[in-house]
Formats: C-alpha cells, structure tokens, sequence
C-alpha cells in the first residue's frame, strides 16, 4: 500500500509538474502578447496618420493634374498659332513675290527702274528701290482688301478644327474638361 501510495504521489507530483509547465508557458505567451494591444493602438495611430498624409496628398494632386492639363492646352494652341502664322507668311510671300515678279516681267519701264536702282546701289547711291516699293504697295492692297473683306471663314474654320484636336486630346487623356463649340473650357 505504501509503495501504491509512492507511485500514485509521484503520478500526482508528475502531473502536477506538466501542469505548471503549461501555466508557465502560457505565462510567458501572455507576458509576450501583454504589449499586443499598444502594438494595434500604434498600427491604427500610424494607419491614421498615413490616412491624413494621403488625403493631403489627394487633394493637391488634381490640382496638379488641372494645371499640366492648362500647360498642355495652351502650348498646343501656340503651336497651332505659330503653325498657322508660318504658313499664312509663306503663302503671302508666295504671293507677294509671284505678283510683283509678274508685274516687273509683263511691265519694261519697272524692268528699267529696277536695273537702274540696283546700278546705283552699287555705285553707292541711295535711290527708292522701285522692288521694296512694290513689295510694300502689295502688302498695303492685301490688308486693306482683308480689312474691307470682313470674311472670317478661314478664321473659323481654324478654330473650328482646333476646338476639335484640343477636345480629342481632352477626351483621349482624360482631361478634367472639354471646349464648347466657342471655345469655351467646360468640365468633363
């Protein structure tokens, strides 16, 4: 009975050490997640904060895009202006040049003048050269016939097809705005 007794003490005893065993691990388990709760509070603060930063973020970025948007428009239409001038002056120099090459062939008494200017320009006179003066009468008629003319469909027809580029670039890139048929910016 004694011995029965000795094994069921160390039975308990053994039992008993695997059960503080377990209580001491947990302890520790416990112990280790102690600080769980200010690691969430410290993850949830840092998520806020990066909220914060990511709204700032967001509320300057459309204005950024608005502005390259501008940027873009408006070096297109200065493009296309300087586009348009050039080949207005390369058409009026055609022009010019053709008509007052016409009149100095068709006419002997300007063909005259003209070699008698540019002999004395050598020679180091300063005569009215009778060419520069065409060239000025032509471009003088040109505008006064352009200003008595008042047509404007050229004109329109330009901006016509630029309002029409500017808003394929405004829908293809997805621009905050589109133009009206004045030209006028309207959002998207």
């Amino acid at each position: 009975l004694d011995e029965k007794a000795v094994n069921l003490l160390k039975e308990h005893t053994a039992a008993e050490d695997k059960v503080i065993e377990a209580l001491e691990q947990k302890l520790v388990f416990l112990k280790a997640n102690q600080n769980m709760v200010n690691d969430f509070q410290a993850i949830n603060e840092i998520r806020e904060e990066s909220y914060a930063k990511l709204n700032a973020a967001g509320a300057v970025k459309p204005h950024h895009d608005l502005k390259a948007q501008v940027e873009r428009i408006i070096g297109m239409i200065a493009a296309e202006e300087a586009s348009v001038t050039e080949k207005l002056k390369s058409s009026l120099m055609a022009e010019a040049t053709a008509t007052v090459t016409e009149k100095f062939v068709s006419d002997k008494a300007l063909k005259k003048s003209a070699l008698d200017a540019a002999i004395d320009a050598l020679k180091g006179g300063a005569g009215a050269d009778p060419v520069q003066t065409a060239f000025v009468k032509f471009f003088k008629d040109k505008a006064a016939a352009a200003k008595k003319s008042g047509d404007d469909s050229e004109e329109a027809a330009q901006r016509e097809a630029l309002i029409a580029k500017m808003n394929g670039v405004a829908k293809n890139e997805g621009f905050f705005f589109t133009f009206d048929a004045n030209g006028k910016p309207q959002a998207a």
